[in-house]
């Protein structure tokens, strides 16, 4: 693991622009991006940082990147950055969207210069390298709108009153023996930590191990409505929780959040080394 003092003592997150009024830059300006520490959230779920429980990756999808080529005329694209879990920090959002309009008035020789550029910057932000796809938008591959494959557990008929996360809502049938399965549910909605705004999302959880109960994990997703806390963060809790409470043999939780500002976050969690499918979903 990549050990950089600069951002093991990066601010905290109310000293980032989340939540206060913002001057738009449109020139390059890489001293925008706001890196906070994962694991500053991952000491409350007793998480060894140096030998995680999980492997996986944040897929961010930027639909708002244009910059000038050099007869001043602009250029349009969308981006996929993938940042490896195992970084020392996550990008704080708003953060991540001032940085990118920072390009709107950049010019580049070519497409590769903004690659590398943007490659470069937040991998020094994030503390590890990081993967960028960059497509026009006749050639984004993912552009179709899809659904989640499994089981969709929305429809379960259950009561509920607890609307922050409570692992005691998780457990096992049984008597029903060992499966297989893949789940999923568009009803989780967390909250900004800084701003207090709705972040909405549809998760997908495949795993092998005692069968899971339906309807607990349908409370269990649904009470984190009021709890506040980053994207990535929540699906970290999530996959701890489900490790705990049923001990599956293996795991992926996988949440595709809704974009804000012309971003998405999708933060992958897995006990395997999974490839990251890209479903663009209706909310998307």
């Amino acid at each position: 693991m990549n050990k950089d003092p600069n951002i093991a003592h990066a601010p905290v997150p109310e000293q980032a622009p989340l939540g206060k009024q913002t001057e738009y830059v449109s020139e390059y300006d890489p001293t925008l991006l706001f890196p906070i520490p994962r694991a500053q959230s991952r000491s409350g779920l007793a998480v060894d940082v140096n030998n995680l429980p999980f492997k996986g990756v944040d897929v961010w999808t930027a639909y708002e990147l244009s910059w000038l080529d050099m007869k001043g005329k602009p250029l349009v694209a969308v981006a996929e950055f993938h940042f490896p879990c195992s970084s020392l920090a996550i990008v704080e959002s708003k953060s991540f969207k001032l940085y990118l309009n920072s390009f709107n008035q950049t010019q580049f020789e070519s497409q590769q210069a903004v690659v590398d550029l943007l490659q470069a910057d937040l991998s020094k932000a994030c503390g590890a390298s990081i993967v960028l796809h960059l497509s026009s938008l006749s050639e984004v591959p993912w552009a179709e709108i899809k659904t989640l494959e499994g089981e969709c557990v929305d429809e379960l008929d259950v009561s509920i009153d607890c609307y922050h996360p409570e692992p005691g809502l998780l457990g096992c049938e049984v008597g029903a023996g060992q499966v297989s399965e893949t789940l999923y549910s568009h009803l989780l909605k967390s909250n900004c930590p800084v701003t207090g705004q709705p972040d909405w999302a549809s998760v997908h959880i495949c795993y092998t191990g005692a069968k899971i109960c339906h309807e607990g994990l349908l409370k269990y997703v649904v009470s984190f409505r009021e709890h506040q806390d980053f994207h990535e963060h929540c699906v970290e809790r999530m996959f701890v929780d489900i490790m705990t409470r049923c001990q599956p043999q293996n795991l992926t939780v996988y949440a595709r959040y809704t974009r804000r500002g012309g971003l998405d976050i999708n933060p992958l969690r897995s006990t395997d080394e999974v490839t990251v499918s890209q479903p663009r979903l209706v909310r998307q």
